[in-house]
């Protein structure tokens, strides 16, 4: 069985690029939210609840939104075989610490449900799972890395399974004003295509290592 990247999204330091192509870059200095505000907009996303969620969640939610910007997958796979299988090192550590910040004082205990619910990492995928009506695997490990190895042995174990006939897998890390995230989306190799990168270590690595040109490569590949 061989497995082929059809589409891959990159979101770094104020940069997203789709298949390396950059498609938006944000100059200001002010931080991750005005940024991810600013790219939702740029790319006029419709969804409300957006703006409810925890950073994590808007993270992969936009990276997932941008990266089927254009694709309909559900006409090529049924909802119950497209799946989400992701990865990042900070789990949901942000809110998890405001959620604390909230009930360690029993004098003044006030915790906010808008922050316990995100107070685990597969929201994130929960909440691009149900804007994109996928049905299938749906995955969030926390790995110190962005680790190729793992990416692809999880996938394609789900594929092998024929559990799955599309996945967007990936790496999505935010803590505080550090963010990259890094999708891409798989597929069975029914085209035979010479433009069709094949999906397997060495290729998620490379492209990871042109996203990260400043050199900080957070990878053991």
């Amino acid at each position: 069985m061989s497995l082929v990247i059809r589409k891959y999204c990159a979101i770094r330091d104020g940069r997203i690029r789709v298949d390396g192509e950059a498609v938006f870059s944000y100059e200001g200095q002010d931080g991750f939210k005005k940024f991810i505000r600013t790219a939702y907009k740029h790319f006029q996303t419709d969804y409300p609840k957006f703006f409810k969620m925890d950073n994590l969640s808007k993270l992969g939610f936009l990276s997932v939104e941008i990266l089927l910007k254009g694709e309909d997958i559900l006409k090529l796979h049924p909802a119950e075989k497209t799946g989400i299988i992701l990865t990042n090192a900070s789990s949901s550590l942000e809110i998890d610490e405001k959620h604390f910040e909230s009930i360690k004082d029993r004098g003044q205990y006030f915790p906010s449900p808008s922050n316990f619910v995100y107070t685990l990492p597969n929201i994130m995928a929960g909440e691009a799972a149900i804007r994109h009506k996928i049905k299938g695997e749906n995955t969030v490990l926390i790995n110190k890395y962005f680790d190729p190895e793992l990416i692809f042995i999880l996938v394609e174990l789900a594929f092998k399974s024929k559990s799955l006939s599309c996945c967007i897998c990936g790496w999505v890390e935010q803590y505080e004003n550090n963010y990259e995230s890094l999708l891409f989306m798989v597929e069975k190799d029914n085209n035979n295509s010479a433009e069709d990168i094949i999906f397997e270590p060495s290729n998620l690595a490379n492209i990871y290592k042109r996203n990260n040109e400043d050199g900080r490569i957070n990878t053991k590949a």
